[in-house]
């Protein structure tokens, strides 16, 4: 153990208040007019759409009533808080962000409703359209629609967001957000972060599809759901229907909603289904298997009634197998595959957690695989869909973390003792909600629904081959019945159910974290995964956030940084490998903020390390 690094990050805090200002290049080269207007969810796409992105009029008060003045302008969608924005505030929790912008209409299109996206707006908003709130929304991480018809009419009309975020003062999902930042917690961050977006859809339309790969059948299962689908009567005509209200979509005004799905293998068409049912398993002969080596998509066009979606699938498995040795592994397709991981903050110097443009999701992702990885674990934090897109284009496993959340933690049980005395993680249970920062119920079910809810939102993103409910006890509650429910709502992926320690003796492998003890493993009847190590922190002036250091092991130049770096992967990994290590998740992608302990400096201008020499596999 590096004992004086330990002493130094665990009681590291940075009191100086005046950081470095840091843009990344695509930052400095932002324009205003043209922000994130790529389509923001890939995996069901239309081309009718307007990206609201762009200048809002905001003001923050102490006052919860409807403000007569909007202050200045902010870019959304960058926080507040973010250099991008041009606002540089801070939210506290006894204020509100209001949101302000105009949009007008030019024509009403015909037996056609408008729908209104939210990417993620952090924490709580409530949204108001032409002086009418429509929608509330809790939750920071995860997108929200409202269907618009009844309210928008032709000429000018008025959204407001009013918008308000407890950070870490309650219970509620946070990830690394602290108004007090410093060390490994980050600067808080707030209101709409990611792209705002209307579109026009039928009457009738697909709200969301469910895609799963059966590759032991060598077929793919379709779910497509259409709105108000628990009113709606897809195959018999309702004679009443001229009594029924319009909101309620009801089958009489059609006799039958066909549903076609035209599956197509580098832009040729090789499947076409029909079907009157919106639940269809298609067969697959002869597909062609993803995998980070050779990420193969299928393209898919569905249509039902009117309504015409893209969206894309891949056919691949990840299992637990004992290998030819009695060894328990991970398999990915049917073979052994050795995940060799990067955590990943998913953290931008200028717009915290909104990255400055899709070329900037796509760099991270592309040097990852050019530094020899082929695993990301996204560290509690959910990206937009663009990032799971390109995660499964380029061809890169994901492991996905939940969003952690719980009141303030005990910092001697969730940090000291399992960091410095690992074997002390075995004498807890996280029944005891109060030490875990769990006391809260409301909290509780707040947070499984979130954890439900992520998983339906990612699910058709087939990189993602692991789910992290929890990471180093950071609210930890109930993990053996979450494992069980995440396993019941998804049988296509494995599940980390305590990334670190506190393992309750369940969940798909062993999870360890280990910073500052030699790395070793132990003969499990589970498969044994290395989450979180390394740390090496290098400083370098000029492109950190901080004027101190945080890392686990302290180097003082890229020589010695990239030496040890590449020596642990060659020797240490690779010779737990062999003892049957699975996966290897070193820490991390890039600095963020104090923390300088990426193999990328917080504004990618700089690579600390070469490639790894030797990439296990």
């Amino acid at each position: 153990m590096k004992l004086r690094d330990a002493i130094r990050t665990m009681k590291f805090k940075d009191k100086n208040k005046n950081h470095h200002k840091l843009y990344t290049t695509w930052g400095e080269h932002l324009d205003p007019d043209h922000v994130l207007e790529e389509y923001p969810r890939p995996q069901l796409k239309r081309d009718n759409y307007t990206i609201l992105n762009g200048y809002w009029d905001y003001c923050i008060t102490k006052d919860s009533a409807m403000p007569e003045h909007y202050d200045c302008k902010i870019l959304v969608p960058f926080s507040p808080e973010s250099m991008l924005s041009e606002v540089n505030k801070q939210l506290m929790p006894e204020e509100f962000l209001w949101y302000k912008r105009k949009i007008t209409i030019d024509t009403l299109p015909d037996n056609k409703r408008c729908i209104l996206h939210f990417g993620a707006v952090d924490q709580f908003c409530e949204v108001y359209f032409n002086n009418k709130k429509v929608k509330e929304h809790m939750g920071g991480y995860l997108p929200f629609s409202i269907d618009l018809t009844e309210e928008i009419e032709k000429g000018e009309n008025i959204l407001i967001l009013k918008v308000a975020d407890d950070s870490d003062t309650s219970y509620h999902s946070r990830g690394k957000q602290k108004l007090d930042r410093g060390g490994m917690f980050y600067t808080a961050q707030s209101g709409i972060w990611q792209t705002v977006w209307m579109e026009w859809v039928p009457k009738i339309y697909i709200e969301s599809i469910k895609i799963t790969p059966l590759v032991l059948q060598s077929a793919v299962e379709v779910n497509i759901l259409i709105n108000n689908s628990n009113t709606l009567d897809l195959h018999k005509k309702d004679d009443n229907s001229s009594n029924r209200n319009s909101d309620s979509m009801i089958s009489g005004e059609i006799e039958c909603i066909e549903f076609h799905i035209d599956v197509y293998a580098k832009g040729t068409l090789i499947i076409s289904e029909s079907s009157e049912y919106p639940n269809v398993v298609i067969p697959m002969s002869n597909f062609e298997y993803w995998s980070p080596e050779n990420p193969f998509l299928y393209d898919v066009v569905i249509t039902a009634g009117e309504d015409r979606v893209e969206t894309y699938f891949a056919m691949r498995i990840i299992e637990i197998k004992m290998d030819s040795e009695g060894i328990p592994r991970i398999y990915l397709n049917h073979k052994p595959y050795f995940q060799n991981g990067i955590l990943d903050q998913g953290y931008w110097p200028d717009g915290l957690y909104t990255a400055p443009s899709d070329e900037a999701l796509i760099f991270d992702i592309l040097k990852t695989k050019e530094l020899g990885f082929n695993m990301i674990r996204k560290h509690i934090k959910i990206e937009p869909l663009r990032w799971y897109y390109h995660c499964d284009r380029l061809g890169i496993l994901v492991w996905q973390d939940m969003v952690n959340g719980g009141e303030k933690y005990n910092e001697l049980i969730v940090g000291y003792l399992p960091t410095l005395f690992p074997s002390s993680a075995k004498l807890l249970k996280d029944k005891h909600y109060r030490l875990f920062g769990r006391k809260n119920e409301e909290g509780r079910k707040e947070w499984l629904k979130e954890c439900e809810d992520t998983v339906n939102h990612l699910y058709n993103s087939p990189s993602i081959v692991v789910w992290v409910p929890f990471n180093e006890a950071w609210g930890q509650f109930d993990a053996k019945k979450i494992y069980a429910r995440l396993k019941e709502m998804d049988k296509t992926r494995l599940v980390d159910h305590a990334s670190g320690w506190y393992d309750q003796k369940c969940g798909d492998f062993k999870s360890i974290h280990n910073y500052f003890h030699k790395l070793k493993i132990k003969s499990e009847k589970r498969p044994t995964v290395l989450s979180e190590f390394g740390g090496f922190a290098c400083y370098i002036k000029e492109h950190s956030y901080s004027w101190k250091i945080y890392g686990y092991r302290i180097y003082m130049n890229e020589e010695d940084l990239n030496k040890d770096f590449q020596k642990m992967f060659a020797q240490d990994i690779a010779e737990l490998k062999k003892k049957g290590l699975c996966a290897a998740v070193y820490t991390q992608l890039s600095d963020v903020e104090d923390e300088v302990n990426g193999l990328f400096t917080y504004d990618r201008k700089i690579c600390k390390v070469k490639p790894l020499m030797n990439i296990i596999r």
